[in-house]
């Protein structure tokens, strides 16, 4: 029998370990032996998968953090680059934490192993330099949005475009009245979804913007309800805090199911991040708004290379949804978008068309896709044989 096909995947985050089990669960559909190890979160797990260590050990955020935890992630680190050096694999495939993955690929590669990389950093928006060392690091870059394959075609980067597996998960058609009846809202008024954030800074500064507009918005659209999804525990209880002074508003706190509001809502006003992503896959009018410590956005500002910050305005490559970042980003500019959004249904079906051509632009089957990409990887670089001793 022939050896089985080896792979090493690290998943530092959530996120990674969604796109590890589908990328594992597509490969395995393409090998009768295959082999993973690394490092992944339970879903990969429960895939078959061989984690070195619990994913949480990677999952660091900030800039403090990460430096306090420094000793370990580079006794992680060493540890892997000695394992998969020592026992190379078929392929070694970074799934984004590009800080973590892309040393641990550069060294690999050097050593001779075929190496591929599953998210593109934000090469595109910020910190462009980086595209030398991840070209030093990868034989194969897997990307989600189909602008960022540009500067890695420019650079000689080897690149493919697998599309967004939420493109995937999400139905091309949404029925907001099922979703509102699972939520247990009823009558016919509008629905505002407020989601100020999962970070408690982000909480800090943008509920009591959200909500100060929902008193506005109210006034003007008496009748009108507005549900707020908390992202964990330690948000609801801080929301919850919050409201306490909105408590004469129609504003309903609920305990997750960010997803299932955001489809029951006619409007979502939200955090800029992947929640746009997906505010635009439900097809939702949506304002996206941002504020951050001073320092840290002129900084940012400075270093960026995009005009826009939301996703869906980076994949239509114009404002499509307004943005309202720092000084701009005042309960007066929230009511006003969000009433806009009330007053002209014919604008929001025509945005809605443009969210449903985006949905179908990123709706590639992407597990399949980056599977069969690496498959082709694997078949372009072939391992050498062990030797096995008789």
């Amino acid at each position: 029998m022939n050896p089985p096909i080896r792979i090493g995947i690290v998943a530092g985050e959530a996120s990674g370990d969604i796109l590890g089990a589908g990328l594992i669960r597509e490969l395995k559909h393409t090998y009768t032996h295959v082999e993973f190890s690394g490092i992944g979160g339970p879903l990969m797990l429960a895939e078959g998968f061989h984690s070195f260590f619990p994913q949480e050990r990677l999952a660091v955020m900030g800039l403090i953090e990460p430096l306090k935890r420094l000793p370990e992630l580079l006794r992680i680190r060493k540890f892997l680059k000695q394992h998969f050096e020592a026992s190379q694999p078929d392929v070694f495939i970074g799934i984004d934490s590009p800080d973590f993955n892309l040393s641990l690929e550069q060294h690999l590669k050097q050593k001779g192993v075929t190496t591929a990389h599953y998210v593109s950093p934000s090469v595109w928006a910020w910190r462009s330099g980086r595209i030398k060392k991840i070209k030093k690091a990868i034989d194969l870059m897997l990307t989600l949005l189909p602008f960022e394959n540009q500067i890695y075609q420019t650079h000689n980067v080897p690149v493919k475009f697998v599309g967004h597996p939420l493109a995937d998960d999400v139905a091309l058609d949404i029925d907001s009245q099922l979703h509102r009846q699972s939520l247990a809202v009823e009558g016919h008024s509008p629905v505002i979804a407020l989601m100020p954030g999962s970070r408690q800074s982000e909480v800090e500064r943008l509920g009591p913007v959200f909500f100060s507009a929902a008193r506005d918005i109210v006034a003007a659209r008496p009748g009108t309800k507005f549900l707020v999804p908390a992202a964990n525990g330690h948000r609801y209880r801080q929301l919850h805090q919050l409201l306490s002074a909105y408590s004469d508003l129609p504003i309903r706190l609920i305990n997750g199911r960010s997803h299932e509001v955001m489809a029951a809502a006619d409007i979502v006003v939200l955090a800029s991040g992947t929640t746009a992503l997906e505010a635009m896959l439900l097809k939702k009018p949506m304002v996206v708004c941002y504020k951050m410590a001073s320092l840290s956005f002129h900084i940012i500002k400075a270093m960026a290379k995009v005009e826009f910050v939301s996703l869906p305005n980076l994949l239509a490559g114009r404002e499509l949804v307004p943005e309202l970042l720092q000084s701009d980003a005042t309960s007066s500019a929230v009511t006003e978008r969000v009433l806009n959004y009330l007053d002209n249904p014919q604008e929001v079906a025509q945005l809605q068309g443009e969210f449903l051509h985006l949905h179908q632009q990123l709706r590639q089957n992407a597990s399949r896709e980056a599977a069969t990409a690496i498959a082709d990887l694997i078949a372009q670089n072939p391992s050498e044989p062990e030797s096995v001793e008789s």
